[in-house]
């Protein structure tokens, strides 16, 4: 559940309902097919909104958010009616080896089992039968999405006793440690989480059951389930018939729902080893150890497993369906050690969880340990190979896995062997995490060394083992050039690999060709004749294929040759053009070498466009623009006074005798200042015109209606004027540049005596 709702589009930004959406479409999607298909009705009463929302609401937000591909099916009116969607992440995760998502078909059985507890929405069938709705189905409207998340994470996080756990660490106090818990779940803030855990108590879904101390307080409340301690009751009362602890709490589900076998990472367990008091009273076991350091679980007695050899090749009769017992199997383990590990007759004898030796103990073998409908190879040695291997295993946790089939082998190597066939195995998993999920790849070393190990017929048969290592047991053998295929397996998926069936497929008709052939050639031939007849027809065959694989090699090595000389010859040409760019003289002055334009004449071109820009912002707020002569006697006055302006401000900045480059590289950062400034004037005079004012006052008088402060009213005015003005400014430069373009459009025609054409 953490790895759908982690996926990279349900970030903070999507709704609850979209995200409880995801879930729902995850624990629907059938495995055969992995789309599942629904009604926008049929998905809002899971959801508990209206269809109208699902449209509206939900559907596009799986759409925006990437997870669910979602294809619809429009109604009479162009509404999205039917949906068929596809839960990208589960999709896939498929073709990934280990990935937490990569659910089987019970798995997700069990999933559809808790939705449909939690949230089913309840159906009438046309038998007569009724199936009633979940705890929070008849929960609809404001709220109710939400409320069906909160309540099936914290369903999750929730021991068989119905305790919750809780998070550590410091957490306000105002709120509380469940309060916080649950908004860490969700993803939200601590007074939302208030808000949610309220319905979710007045509902009767959850309880914060408080003890009431010596000086009459209240302690920190605890979280507790009551649906999830009563179905557990139910269940341990009617399968087991007994309670474990001291207080009638019930047992550990731990027999009944092991975690799976390929998992990688210890399960962290919801309760302590010890009894739990289940009476409201109880108080919050986060006030006493809140940061206490989390112990690997303590291993108890299991009632399915009392009697048992106390060996990992056990298996009672008739569990996972199968008629034997698993050490049926067993290959290489000796009489005398399976003998020597039974237990008494009562049940209770001597086992290696209890602390006793075993007689004659130094054997070993291989058994088979079965978990669900998988068996696993697994090595049984005495107590003296244990503790061989328990001095030479690696310390890091993903070797360990790894070489866990190998471990007697690995047992036996030198301190110096092993320090060079470390590396080989770090650098194996190095190759199989760029092939499979990271986290995948040490299981998948595992399986492949298990493998090697039944081609030689098991560890007992390696007579070097350093070399068997080394030469074969962490190579990858390749079959065809997928990359991810090993022995015609392929890595990421564990199933055949189709490129190498391809070419069977190839070799397989090859040779059906060419027996049909020799068989319409010497059709009395002897067998014997035929068959050496067909073995030079496929060998001819072989030697034409890989003359005709030669010759596309050299074609694809022409042709990339082609394609580096085409290149080399773009990249001269363009380096030649950059060159004769470097080396253009400058277009005003004509100085060599200046790429086009040098220093100083780019100094220059850039202090005429501020000058112009300065003398066009003086002519447009004073001259008449509808008189082109004074514009343009305005115009060359202005330009005059700027450039003495401008001559005097340099012989100040750069002080008398000054170096030409020093003024020319100043004289444009002048012409900027005196543009700015005389921009600065020009606008602050627009702001007293009548336009600017006009807008400042509807600006302000809507202000004060939407109830805004003076303050916000007097702001709001001048950002206004200040807007104002900048659009006269603009619109006065336009009609300048305008009105010239128009007096130099004219000239000519007035030149030959005919009429303008603008007065």
């Amino acid at each position: 559940m953490r790895a759908l709702l982690n996926a990279s589009g349900l970030d903070g930004a999507v709704s609850d309902s979209v995200r409880l959406a995801v879930v729902v479409l995850a624990a629907r999607t059938p495995s055969e097919t992995g789309v599942v298909e629904i009604r926008a009705r049929e998905l809002g009463r899971w959801l508990g909104l209206s269809e109208s929302r699902v449209r509206h609401a939900v559907v596009p937000g799986l759409r925006r958010s990437g997870v669910v591909d979602v294809e619809t099916m429009t109604g009479e009116f162009g509404e999205d009616r039917g949906l068929t969607c596809r839960v990208l992440p589960l999709w896939e995760a498929q073709g990934k080896a280990g990935h937490p998502l990569r659910l089987q078909k019970s798995e997700l059985a069990t999933l559809l089992r808790l939705m449909e507890a939690l949230m089913a929405p309840g159906w009438a069938h046309r038998d007569g039968r009724v199936t009633p709705a979940g705890l929070l189905g008849a929960w609809t409207g404001h709220g109710a999405a939400t409320n069906r998340l909160a309540m099936l994470l914290l369903v999750l996080e929730t021991a068989e006793t119905g305790r919750v756990r809780l998070c550590g660490g410091r957490v306000e106090q105002r709120y509380g440690r469940p309060v916080v818990t649950l908004a860490r779940l969700l993803g939200c803030s601590s007074s939302r989480a208030e808000r949610i855990m309220a319905r979710l108590e007045d509902a009767g879904l959850v309880e914060r059951p408080r003890r009431q101390t010596a000086s009459g307080l209240r302690q920190a409340s605890r979280l507790m389930v009551p649906a999830v301690t009563a179905a557990h009751g139910v269940r341990n009362g009617s399968l087991r018939g007994r309670s474990d602890g001291p207080d009638g709490c019930v047992g550990d589900l731990a027999h009944s729902a092991w975690p799976g076998r390929r998992s990688l990472v210890p399960v962290t367990p919801q309760v302590n080893g010890e009894g739990e008091v289940c009476s409201p009273d109880g108080g919050d076991p986060a006030d006493t150890a809140s940061l206490h350091t989390h112990h690997p679980p303590v291993a108890g007695v299991s009632p399915e497993t009392d009697g048992g050899p106390g060996v990992s090749g056990y298996a009672d009769s008739g569990s996972c369906g199968r008629p034997e017992r698993a050490c049926t199997h067993e290959s290489q383990a000796p009489a005398a050690a399976a003998a020597s590990s039974e237990p008494d007759a009562g049940g209770g004898g001597d086992g290696p969880l209890r602390g006793e030796k075993h007689q004659g103990g130094l054997g070993g073998g291989v058994t088979s340990e079965y978990s669900g409908s998988c068996m696993r190879r697994v090595v049984v040695r005495g107590v003296h190979g244990q503790r061989q291997q328990q001095e030479a295993e690696p310390d890091d946790l993903r070797l360990q896995v790894a070489l866990a089939p190998v471990a007697y082998l690995w047992g036996q190597l030198r301190d110096g062997q092993r320090a060079v066939a470390l590396p080989a195995v770090e650098q194996a998993l190095v190759v199989l995490s760029g092939i499979v999920d990271p986290a995948a790849a040490p299981q998948v070393l595992a399986n492949r060394l298990v493998d090697r190990l039944l081609e030689v017929g098991g560890e007992a048969l390696v007579r070097d083992p350093m070399g068997w290592l080394l030469g074969r047991g962490l190579v990858q053998r390749p079959a065809c050039p997928d990359r991810r295929c090993d022995d015609g397996i392929r890595l990421d998926t564990g199933d055949d690999c189709p490129s190498c069936g391809n070419i069977v497929h190839i070799r397989r008709s090859l040779r059906a060709r060419v027996a049909a052939a020799v068989e319409a050639d010497m059709p009395y031939a002897l067998p014997a004749e035929r068959r050496a007849e067909i073995g030079r027809g496929l060998r001819e065959e072989y030697v034409l294929e890989e003359q005709r694989a030669q010759l596309r090699r050299t074609r694809a090595e022409h042709e990339v040759a082609q394609r580096q000389r085409a290149v080399a010859r773009h990249r001269a040409l363009d380096e030649d053009a950059q060159e004769a760019r470097r080396q253009a003289p400058c277009a005003d002055c004509g100085l060599p070498g200046s790429a086009g334009l040098c220093p100083g004449c780019s100094y220059w071109r850039r202090t005429e466009e501020l000058v112009q820009e300065a003398v066009d912002l003086a002519v447009a707020v004073r001259a008449d623009l509808s008189n082109a002569t004074t514009v343009a006697e305005l115009t060359h006055q202005c330009e005059r006074d700027t450039r003495v302006l401008l001559t005097a401000a340099c012989e100040q900045a750069c002080g008398p005798g000054a170096n030409a480059d020093w003024i020319a590289y100043t004289t444009p950062q002048v012409a900027q200042q005196i543009r700015d400034d005389r921009r600065t004037a020009v606008l602050h005079r627009l702001l007293g015109s009548r336009e600017a004012v006009a807008e400042a006052e509807s600006a302000y008088a809507a202000c004060r209606r939407g109830r805004g402060t003076e303050a916000d009213a007097d702001r709001a005015a001048d950002a206004a004027g200040r807007r104002s003005a900048e659009y006269l400014l603009r619109q006065s430069v336009g009609e300048l540049h305008a009105l010239r373009q128009r007096a130099t459009w004219v000239r000519p025609a007035a030149s030959t005596g005919s009429r303008p054409v603008v007065a």
